[in-house]
């Protein structure tokens, strides 16, 4: 479980997170949507790390990640996998050595050990004998789960999903969306997704926060959002209807 005590931050003098608090529980899709420029990402990188709060406490199973040692930041981040948009890997490897490359950081495994565990994580997400291809040589959506495949190769306790399901077509985007909470349910894994597709949310949106223009606007899961009294929520949610209206047309 991740919670998260009034968070703040502000850039140039300009607040971009009001007093955020929130709890990610393991074992459950946890989401946090809201459009363009709403503060998710800043949010998300606060969570794990790559920028610091101004105020506001993270804690991870208990234990103060913002006010953590060298050693303690260290041993949680070891427990963090995250999907990038885009899926992030690196065009000069190959997919094998993509999923490996975090064994070969953190970890002091034999090269048989590390080549067992990558070919168990790509068994995992329906991808088998693409050792050898190039990202150059997958589809998109392949490259999402090599990516989600390496992001859970050293046993991750934490997942982090920025847009995952950016520039996929609708039929993989639900797979990857299935994905994401089967592995999480399976491993019970503390999985935080950070989107602005509602088809996404009604999926697997067991958790759900809102956020506009920097504020925890609404929180709740996919069974109660459509009754949510917040104007900015029901405007996301028509708006991102009506887009996929106009792709759909």
């Amino acid at each position: 479980m991740i919670e998260i005590e009034h968070i703040k931050k502000s850039f140039d003098g300009k607040e971009v997170l009001h007093d955020i608090s929130g709890r990610f529980e393991a074992g459950r899709t946890n989401l946090i949507i809201g459009a363009s420029g709403t503060g998710k990402t800043v949010l998300l990188k606060c969570i794990v790390g790559l920028i610091a709060p101004d105020e506001g406490n993270v804690f991870y199973d208990g234990r103060d990640f913002t006010h953590a040692d060298r050693d303690l930041k260290t041993e949680i981040r070891r427990e963090i996998g995250m999907l990038f948009q885009g899926g992030a890997l690196f065009d000069s490897k190959n997919v094998q050595e993509n999923i490996m490359f975090p064994l070969n950081i953190l970890t002091d495994m034999t090269v048989d050990e590390k080549l067992d565990r990558v070919n168990f994580c790509l068994q995992r997400v329906g991808l088998e004998n693409v050792n050898q291809k190039m990202p150059s040589e997958i589809s998109g959506g392949m490259k999402k789960r090599v990516g989600i495949a390496r992001a859970i190769v050293n046993n991750s306790q934490y997942l982090f999903c920025d847009e995952p399901n950016s520039g996929l077509d609708p039929q993989t985007a639900i797979l990857i969306d299935n994905l994401i909470q089967e592995i999480t349910k399976e491993y019970g894994i503390t999985t935080i997704v950070v989107t602005h597709d509602m088809n996404s949310v009604m999926e697997i949106g067991e958790y759900v926060m809102f956020m506009h223009q920097g504020y925890k606007v609404w929180e709740g899961s996919s069974e109660n959002i459509s009754q949510a009294e917040a104007k900015e929520l029901q405007d996301f949610i028509f708006a991102n209807k009506l887009m996929r209206m106009m792709k759909s047309s």
